[in-house]
């Protein structure tokens, strides 16, 4: 267990899209994690979806021989109504796990309900609030928050990731996401529930 604790990480985090693909950089130690990088791969202008595939392809290559992450995170089991997206959705999770593999990267799937379970302990939240818990965490000033929500997606996948290694939530005895918020001082321990209380709070904060 504490090997585990203490190994260091380079996490990929990948928000596949055929237009847009959101990608973030974690690198963690312990129970300490910092932003490497986090962003948005803009193909939309490419009229054939196999370029775009390609041009994403290789960005993620390109990612990974600059930073050498350890594990690919990334979403799975999209569901949309309309089939021809969700198709498209498919090629392009492909794509980033074809290109993970290539270069020997480890994968690691996350459906969307887990990820937003692990980060905001609401499995319905809203990509808005995913976004506001992940700029809490991860002490992200207003400048530096993406305009896109592909970005933090991503950043939310790969932070997933980092809490299922079970190094914040294991932190002094911790043993969930809501032990885990009242240490950190995160909550009110005698108001209401940890997340909706955590949720008010940064909800109010942006309409400020």
């Amino acid at each position: 267990m504490l090997d585990k604790l203490v190994k260091e990480h380079i996490i990929l985090g990948v928000d596949p899209g055929t237009l847009y693909m959101g990608y973030a950089l974690l690198h963690t130690i312990g129970s300490k994690v910092e932003i490497l990088d986090f962003g948005v791969y803009d193909v939309h202008k490419l009229e054939d979806q196999y370029a775009r595939l390609q041009r994403e392809f290789f960005f993620l290559q390109e990612l990974i021989d600059k930073y050498h992450p350890t594990v690919l995170a990334i979403e799975s089991q999209f569901v949309d109504k309309n089939p021809q997206t969700m198709i498209k959705i498919v090629h392009a999770q492909g794509v980033a796990i074809a290109a993970a593999l290539a270069k020997d990267v480890p994968v690691q799937e996350y459906s969307p309900m887990k990820i937003k379970m692990a980060i905001t302990g609401n499995g319905h939240a809203t990509k808005e609030q995913v976004a506001a818990m992940l700029q809490r965490f991860l002490h992200i000033p207003d400048e530096q928050m993406p305009k896109k929500l592909d970005a933090t997606d991503a950043l939310g996948i790969a932070y997933c990731h980092f809490l299922q290694l079970g190094m914040p939530l294991r932190e002094k005895g911790a043993k969930d996401w809501t032990t885990f918020a009242k240490r950190k001082g995160l909550v009110n321990k005698k108001r209401s529930s940890p997340n909706a209380q955590l949720l008010a709070a940064l909800q109010s904060k942006k309409k400020k």
